[in-house]
This record gives C-alpha cells, sequence and structure tokens, in this order.
C-alpha cells in the first residue's frame, strides 16, 4: 500500500505540472490585456508606465519563459500576486476555501443522504410505482441546468415567498443561525444539480448486487429484505458509485463555481469567476490548479475506498 500511495501521490504530480502549463497557456491566449485595463481604470498611466508595468509582470517575455520563472517561484510557495485583490493569490484563494468546502461538503452529505436510500429502496421494487416516480425525479435532476434551478429557487424562496435571502453571507457580526440561512439556497441548488445522478447510479448497482448468488443464498436463509439490502448488497454497489462519486468532484467543483457567482456566496468558485472576467491571471491560474488537485485526490481517495469496500481488491 505504502509503494502505491508514493506512486500514485508522484503520478498527481506529474499531471499538476502538465495541467499547470496548459493553464498557464490557455489563460495566456484569453482575450485582453491587464495593463490595457490598468490603464483603462487609471488615464493617468503613461506609455512609459505601461512599459514598466509589462516589464515587472514578465509580460514582456516569451510565455516558457514566463512560465517557467512562474514555476520556479510556485515551488518556494510563490503563486503570484493577485491584481484584482492587490495581495498574494494563496492569500486571497484559501479563506475562501473553507466557505466552498463548507458549501460542497453539505452538499454532499445531503446529496449522498437522499440518493443512496432512495437508490436502494428503488432497486428494492423494480419497476414498481415508487420506482417510476424515483427515476422521474432523477431524470428531472439531470436534465434541468444548474444555473436554471438556483434561478428558479431563488425566484420561488427569495423573491415570491421572501423565505430566505437571495444572495450575499450575511454581515459577521450576526448570529450563526440568521448566516445560515444564506447557505440554504445555494446548497438545496447544488444538491438538486447532483442527487440524480447517484440515484440512478445507486440503483443499478443494488439491481446487480440483488442478482447475485451470495443474495439469493442469503435470502434462502430467512433473513429480511433490509438485512439484504443494507447488510449485504449494499457495500459491494458502493464500489462502482463510489467511481462515480470520485470522477463528480470536478463536476460538482464548477456547480459550485455557477451556483457561488449566482447567489453571491464568496467562495474559490466565485473568486475564480471574478479573477477569469477580471484576467487576473495569478488568481485564476491557482485556483484552476486547485480544482485539478482536489479532482485528482478524489480519484486517490476513490482508489483507496475500493480496498475498503472489497478487501479481495489489494494495491502494490
Amino acid at each position: 500500500m505504502t509503494t502505491f500511495l508514493i506512486r500514485r501521490m508522484g503520478e498527481i504530480l506529474v499531471v499538476l505540472l502538465i495541467m499547470s502549463f496548459v493553464i498557464y497557456s490557455l489563460i495566456g491566449l484569453m482575450p485582453g490585456d491587464p495593463i490595457d485595463l490598468m490603464i483603462s481604470a487609471d488615464p493617468n498611466l503613461t506609455s512609459a508606465d505601461a512599459a514598466r508595468l509589462r516589464n515587472l509582470y514578465g509580460l514582456d517575455q516569451p510565455l516558457a519563459s514566463r512560465y517557467l520563472a512562474w514555476l520556479g517561484n510556485a515551488v518556494q510557495g510563490d503563486f503570484g500576486f493577485s491584481r484584482l485583490f492587490a495581495a498574494p493569490a494563496l492569500e486571497v484563494l484559501l479563506p475562501r476555501l473553507g466557505n466552498t468546502v463548507l458549501l460542497m461538503g453539505l452538499s454532499f452529505v445531503l446529496t449522498l443522504a437522499i440518493a443512496i436510500p432512495l437508490g436502494m429502496l428503488a432497486a428494492a421494487r423494480p419497476h414498481s410505482l415508487f420506482d417510476q416516480g424515483v427515476n422521474l425525479l432523477a431524470f428531472a435532476g439531470i436534465s434541468v441546468p444548474p444555473f436554471w434551478l438556483a434561478i428558479l429557487l431563488m425566484l420561488l424562496f427569495a423573491v415570491t415567498l421572501d423565505w430566505l435571502p437571495a444572495s450575499g453571507m450575511g454581515e459577521t457580526g450576526d448570529p450563526w443561525w440568521q448566516r445560515a440561512r444564506y447557505l440554504i439556497l445555494p446548497t438545496l441548488a447544488l444538491t438538486l444539480a447532483s442527487v440524480g445522478t447517484f440515484l440512478r447510479f445507486t440503483r443499478a448497482a443494488m439491481i446487480e448486487a440483488l442478482r447475485q448468488d451470495y443474495i439469493r443464498t442469503a435470502r434462502a436463509k430467512g433473513l429480511s429484505e433490509w438485512q439484504l439490502l443494507a447488510g449485504h448488497a449494499l457495500r459491494n454497489a458502493m464500489i462502482p458509485v463510489a467511481t462515480v462519486v470520485a470522477l463528480s468532484f470536478g463536476s460538482l467543483f464548477s456547480g459550485a463555481l455557477i451556483t457561488e457567482t449566482i447567489f453571491g456566496w464568496l467562495g474559490m468558485g466565485k473568486t475564480i469567476f471574478d479573477s477569469i472576467m477580471g484576467n487576473d491571471y495569478n488568481l485564476a491560474l491557482v485556483g484552476l490548479l486547485f480544482a485539478t488537485a482536489v479532482t485528482l485526490l478524489a480519484n486517490l481517495l476513490a482508489d483507496l475506498a475500493y480496498a475498503w469496500l472489497d478487501p479481495r481488491i489489494t494495491y502494490r
């Protein structure tokens, strides 16, 4: 297992290195010039000032030279300076990381708490009225675009019913329960957008597990339906579901980006969006690299979950 972990961590570092160059190159191709934006924001800047700023940020150098200079600084913990926030990019992103982890974590737990029980019950009675109703809800959740769902929830609960705040995070001195109200709508939007996918995979994996010989043997011994589902079939059915969970982290992060932007939640997603729109290269680069790292680590955790769910699986 130790050899496996060392090898996988090495692979993750190599992928991050490659992705850092790809993202750096693509960001460099984005339309708009940050120095031109500075000049438009401050008419007092002269052409000499613009030239000096280009030299300061290394924008007068070839792409490969700029990337190697950035990489050399990044290895030492310096990921560049955010022009929009006038602070180091890492210092801007880290405080917002907690807000995104809170939003994604709540949504993730709520999604699994809804999808796994419903998927199990639907698989226990395939093609029943309950199964058809669950499938209808799952397809509806998969089909609806996340941004449209977020806007619909905002119009219904914030504008029409006036039960919840439409956007923001509340004031710093507010009690926690008042600030928690700002979290309900983005969490609900993110959950409803992803629960259908997990529900469908759980149902399919449970149906396949319930067809196995060991389930027939357990049923012949007189075990109850709940014991068959929760005690025998669920653990094996979770192996393919773990793969979907790991692969969904990337889409969950992109969903958080849209949700945070619509609801004004100050997390990493909204910060990345603002940095891209404002041509803040360093901040966008660090944010996108972080999203890539989260997805890669989630896949590593999925591999470890396989070994936990099925002891026959070993890694060397």
